[in-house]
């Protein structure tokens, strides 16, 4: 079986905003696929955001299309090699115009952070230790107990 390439869709309201935010996070754009209504971000050999503006997004679909700063409707998720690479990415997103809208998770196994584009659409960011990708998180924190997550008082 070939590899599936994944293209995520998501709206803004400002065409160049968005291309500088992605752009800041580290990621290319392919100009033969983004023109004044949509930019093709590449996030890597197999991974797309096609950043549409909202009338063109519009065109793919029946619904309504919901202002993203005030609705969720998917939460994008995408792997980090390490928690410094998790921060950077979210420390140079905010530095672009984007948000954190909640505090890091670290959940022992699994240590993540959002970041909404200056649009509202949520991205996570997350490392998980690659042994508990391959035992599972809680035969991982079974064997590790040291790294499970303390709650605080």
């Amino acid at each position: 079986m070939s590899a599936t390439n994944i293209f995520v869709n998501v709206a803004t309201a400002d065409l160049e905003r968005a291309k500088a935010f992605y752009t800041a996070l580290g990621y290319g754009i392919n100009p033969l696929f983004s023109d004044e209504n949509a930019a093709c971000i590449v996030v890597d050999e197999n991974v797309y955001f096609m950043v549409l503006t909202r009338e063109y997004f519009g065109t793919f679909t029946d619904k309504q299309v919901v202002d993203p700063a005030t609705h969720a409707q998917v939460l994008t998720a995408l792997s980090a090699d390490s928690r410094e690479e998790v921060d950077r990415i979210v420390e140079a997103g905010i530095a672009a115009g984007g948000s954190e809208p909640r505090p890091a998770t670290d959940l022992g196994f699994m240590y993540s952070r959002d970041l909404e584009d200056p649009d509202g659409n949520i991205l996570e960011f997350l490392h998980m230790v690659p042994e508990a990708v391959d035992q599972g998180p809680d035969a991982y924190l079974a064997e590790h107990p040291e790294a499970a997550p303390t709650t605080g008082a």
